[in-house]
Parts: structure tokens; sequence; C-alpha cells
């Protein structure tokens, strides 16, 4: 899992750019399972660093995510954005 996370992030940033719809993707791999097993603090995490980067897509999809989590999720999966911003 953190594997796939290093290599999609680094494309992501690829010259300098960064694509807001590659974390969003992430985020509703996530979410969904698709090719892993479903983590919703990691997809919220995902959805939240594409919505900050510009993605209204992944701004709505991040709020109806958190609807379905509790405090504690939410307070993981917004840390663990924040840590993955400081980095980036």
């Amino acid at each position: 899992m953190a594997r796939f996370e290093i290599q999609n992030s680094g494309y992501a940033t690829m010259g300098g750019e960064t694509r807001a719809d590659t974390f969003c993707e992430m985020g509703l791999m996530y979410a969904t399972g698709r090719g892993c097993a479903v983590d919703l603090v990691a997809a919220h995490k995902w959805l939240n660093i594409a919505a900050i980067k510009g993605s209204d897509r992944a701004a709505e999809l991040r709020a109806d995510l958190a609807q379905t989590m509790s405090k504690a999720e939410l307070a993981a999966a917004l840390r663990a954005a924040r840590e993955w911003m400081t980095m980036h």
C-alpha cells in the first residue's frame, strides 16, 4: 500500500505541476477498495489533498465520505493529509 502511494504521489507532482485528478483517483481507489483494501482514512486523506489542489469533485466526494466516518477516523485522515502536505 505505501509503495503505491509513493509511486502515485511522485507521478502527481512530476514536472513541478500537481495533478489533483491523480489524488482524487487515489482517494476513490481507497474508498471503493479498487485494487486494495477499503481504507476510509486514506481515502479521505487523498480526497482532501485533491480538494486542496483544486478538485471540486474531490471536495464533494470528501464531504460525502466524511458523513460515514467517526470523529477519530476524520481526525486521523486530516492529520495524515496535513503531514503529507507538510512533507510535499
